[in-house]
């Protein structure tokens, strides 16, 4: 099937412009589009915090827990059956993370319809998240503030490639605002869009400045803290072997969630078209009720981090949250409703990490190991695994927790998380994705990542 590229993006392969200070004019919407991102996921974090502080006042107001569980589950099916319907009503392709939609766009192959994007994933991502979903704001960040980057380039008379480029820049200032990680954010569009990128001089410095943009933005208004912040120290080379076991564990888990969550979006898409509103009913309900019950189990995880990491739980308890936030991602993601899976998949890797390093402590006792630090090297090899972009794990996780002399244990699970993945045949999550959004539409997927010849990473001259 031949692929048409939809209007609002007429890509050509012209890498000039022949507008005269096109450079300059290039750099500055780059900087624009990094305070929009700046400031979309700003208002966001604090949207979903504002709004889930009022639902926890709420829940809090009712004494008895049978007539709390009821309304919550009510309130939360509610929530998410109305996040579910605006992304129907408004732009069906603001459903789930959206960094696929970016990718796509970047390509040609999907629509960037960049207000109705910002508008359904703002205020159906509000709902979604405040719902008590497992679900991160990193993915509607990243989307949204790409989104602003596509508006901002309109009628700007840039080539085909400026316009990917900004896209990009927009996608980095976005994950910069959601995690407060600039470089992860440049690290993120030269592993993970490295086929849909334009690499040149122009619009690799325009992805740089337009995170650093967003980072300045972000810090301005909400500090500069770590998100995660994570105290711990360095560990004894001896003790390195264990996080390569832990990275081929995580490889494993990684290659599995992968798939379930594909699996997870299949399944809803074989309900009966006229039940659509049955699983973010379902979804809602379940999670309005677990925020009575476990609350541990609900949310996009950033608490729940903060929580296990800073108190020393029981094996049985991490291997229950484990096994709860791994099926409550997949129940989450698949139902429709705005939401990322960055967040889920720290909180999983976090727990999974900490019950390994109880094990390790129980085996090797009298070695000193403290837990965090194979909490925090998890996130890294989980998202290694799923994303399989290990430069990025690296680095996003010690942004996030400030644990800056964990990186050699750090790097070694995300390296022993991608050869394992890798050994198993497993494929990045959001190629995935892509591939069967493409599908669902009637286009022909893009070769698979092992299948196409190797790209270089040079930068050309503008």
């Amino acid at each position: 099937m031949t692929r048409k590229i939809p209007a609002m993006f007429p890509f050509s392969r012209s890498r000039r412009s022949a507008a005269p200070y096109a450079g300059a004019v290039y750099l500055l919407a780059a900087v624009a589009a990094g305070v929009s991102g700046g400031l979309a996921g700003t208002a966001f974090h604090l949207g979903v915090d504002t709004l889930s502080g009022q639902y926890r006042e709420l829940r809090l107001t009712v004494t008895d827990p049978v007539l709390s569980g009821v309304m919550a589950a009510v309130i939360s099916a509610l929530a998410a059956l109305l996040a579910a319907l605006i992304v129907r009503r408004i732009a069906p392709e603001a459903a789930g993370s959206g960094i696929q939609e970016v990718e796509g766009a970047m390509e040609g192959l999907r629509p960037m319809r960049w207000l109705r994007v910002m508008v359904a994933k703002f205020t159906g991502g509000l709902l979604a998240l405040s719902s008590g979903l497992v679900l991160g704001r990193e993915g509607p960040t990243i989307h949204m503030s790409a989104a602003a980057a596509a508006g901002l380039s309109q009628g700007m008379g840039f080539t085909a490639d400026d316009r990917r480029g900004l896209l990009a820049a927009g996608a980095a200032a976005g994950l910069a605002a959601a995690f407060s990680a600039p470089l992860a954010a440049i690290l993120f569009i030269v592993e993970e869009t490295r086929r849909q990128f334009p690499y040149g001089y122009r619009t690799y410095m325009g992805v740089i400045l337009a995170s650093i943009a967003s980072g300045l933005t972000v810090e301005g208004l909400l500090g500069t803290r770590p998100a995660l912040e994570i105290e711990t120290g360095a560990l004894p080379v001896l003790s390195f072997p264990l996080f390569i076991l832990l990275g081929a564990l995580l490889g494993a888990l990684g290659t599995g969630f992968n798939s379930a969550v594909l699996a997870s979006l299949d399944a809803v898409q074989k309900l009966p078209k006229r039940l659509w509103w049955l699983p973010p009913v379902a979804a809602g309900g379940l999670a309005g009720a677990l925020l009575i019950a476990f609350p541990l189990a609900t949310g996009g995880g950033d608490q729940l981090v903060s929580f296990v990491t800073a108190d020393h739980l029981g094996l049985g308890l991490l291997l229950l949250l484990t096994a709860l936030r791994f099926a409550g991602a997949l129940v989450s993601y698949s139902i429709g409703v705005p939401g990322g899976i960055f967040a889920p998949m720290l909180s999983i890797a976090t727990c999974a990490g900490l019950a390994f390093g109880v094990v390790a402590s129980l085996l090797i006792p009298g070695a000193d190991l403290p837990a965090q630090a194979f909490a925090i090297a998890a996130m890294g090899g989980f998202f290694a695994a799923s994303v399989r972009a290990p430069l990025v794990a690296v680095v996003l996780v010690l942004e996030l927790t400030g644990a800056y002399p964990l990186l050699l244990p750090v790097l070694v699970t995300c390296a022993s998380a991608t050869l394992a993945a890798h050994a198993l045949n497993g494929r990045p999550i959001y190629e995935m994705l892509l591939e069967r959004t493409l599908r669902l539409a009637g286009e022909t997927p893009p070769p698979a990542e092992k299948d196409r010849t190797p790209i270089q990473l040079g930068l050309p001259g503008s």
